[in-house]
């Protein structure tokens, strides 16, 4: 019998010696499902900007909740968005029901993101967006608050502030070529990709450039998303005398359009939404004729925050690569991560009511969630950007004092010399 006492002490002791040693990570981890179509750049970027983050809080120990340090635990989820929004479905259901997600980020097609949201908010998960940009995904929570204040926007801005940043940098380009050339009136030409989502783009330019903005439109131009050649269309707006080329791209045309607009030295202005010349590849792709092209954005290697170069820096090291906004996945397990530990729970509605008291200094600039779990959008918040590609590099050069605001490592806009030299002569 003593024996046996002796042996029940010895275990219980070794036992609890056992649990005193245990490493933090050995508590159980916080599950975050990372949304996207993981086959594509854009599912990538969810993957890699959350890979990082993951890394670097299980590094420092974990997330705190209540007394106990807990790991995160990644799921990949390739929702395959871009060719089936069942498929979407079907990966966020087993996300939710087999994995047990604890909270979900990613997303990239609107149309496939508001059916996740709704698995989502059927499940009570705290989902933060980053990649679509739709205002119909965050209207619904002001609409639907109970049931839709699971759901908040990281990145991007919305669609009604893209399109202000849009017009943003066609305005200062066409100052910048009225002071520089002496041009009176500023002719624009319109080149958008034949798809839905560029139609108010194009429609509100044809009314807004010369009623609001003291431009005159040449023409409208609708490429496929995948056109090949776009020749004909550079021909003509050339005929047209177009001094700018305001651009509408999401898909390949856009890495076309650019290219072949360096080759023809089409004597130009090309400025706008060209998503193809985000990324790290586009000087290569377009041997370098893509130069001078500029397009919104949201990262480049300037100090929008004190977080943002050494973000990019590894970034670029890690994945030999640009971070797109996607990658903004980043962020938001930092801010996830934050509110949790503000509230010592991993519990939704609890963590809802800390998300929304965020107000936060990332990488793309401080984070304020609005009463639609939006981003708070202007100076001094999150304002996205524009850049350029100079000399074989993707520079900012917006916010350049815009609203006092200015990002040291911006850089002045610049024209193409063929472009100087054209209108120049032609006076």
């Amino acid at each position: 019998m003593k024996t046996m006492k002796w042996f029940g002490l010895v275990l219980t002791a070794m036992l609890l010696a056992l649990a005193l040693c245990l490493p933090a990570g050995a508590a159980a981890p916080i599950k975050i499902a990372v949304l996207g179509p993981m086959s594509f750049t854009q599912g990538e970027g969810h993957w890699n900007g959350a890979t990082m983050a993951a890394e670097e809080i299980n590094k420092a120990g974990g997330i705190k909740v209540g007394n106990q340090m807990r790991p995160i635990e990644l799921i990949k989820v390739d929702t395959n968005e871009f060719l089936s929004i069942p498929d979407a479905t079907n990966a966020v259901e087993l996300a939710v029901s087999r994995h047990k997600a604890d909270f979900l980020v990613g997303g990239f097609r609107t149309e496939a993101v508001l059916v996740m949201q709704d698995i989502a908010m059927d499940a009570k998960k705290v989902f933060i967006g980053c990649g679509a940009a739709h205002p119909a995904l965050c209207t619904k929570v002001t609409k639907d608050y109970d049931r839709y204040k699971y759901w908040f926007r990281l990145t991007p801005i919305n669609s009604k502030y893209l399109g202000k940043v849009d017009f943003i940098l066609l305005g200062t380009v066409a100052h910048i070529m009225k002071k520089t050339l002496g041009i009176k009136k500023i002719k624009v030409a319109v080149v958008a990709e034949k798809a839905a989502w560029a139609d108010p783009i194009v429609n509100i330019s044809k009314k807004l450039l010369p009623a609001k903005m003291g431009m005159e439109v040449v023409g409208v131009w609708r490429p496929s998303p995948v056109a090949k050649d776009c020749t004909a269309e550079l021909a003509a707006i050339q005929r047209a005398g177009a001094h700018i080329v305001f651009t509408t791209f999401s898909s390949s045309v856009g890495l076309t359009f650019a290219k072949q607009m360096g080759e023809l030295k089409v004597p130009a202005a090309a400025v706008g939404i060209n998503v193809e010349s985000q990324k790290s590849g586009f000087w290569p792709a377009t041997g370098g004729k893509g130069a001078y092209t500029e397009t919104i954005n949201t990262y480049a290697r300037v100090e929008i925050t004190p977080k943002t170069i050494p973000f990019y820096d590894k970034y670029v090291k890690l994945y030999k690569e640009a971070p797109n906004y996607t990658a903004g996945t980043y962020d938001a397990l930092y801010i996830i991560k934050n509110a949790v530990e503000r509230v010592g729970t991993i519990d939704s509605d609890k963590v809802v009511a800390s998300l929304e008291k965020t107000d936060y200094v990332d990488t793309a600039g401080r984070v304020v969630f609005d009463k639609s779990h939006d981003v708070t959008w202007g100076p001094g918040y999150v304002t996205a950007i524009g850049t350029q590609w100079q000399d074989g590099k993707i520079m900012c050069v917006w916010p350049y004092h815009w609203q006092k605001v200015f990002y040291k490592g911006t850089v002045p806009y610049k024209l193409a010399p063929w472009v100087v030299d054209y209108w120049k002569n032609k006076k």
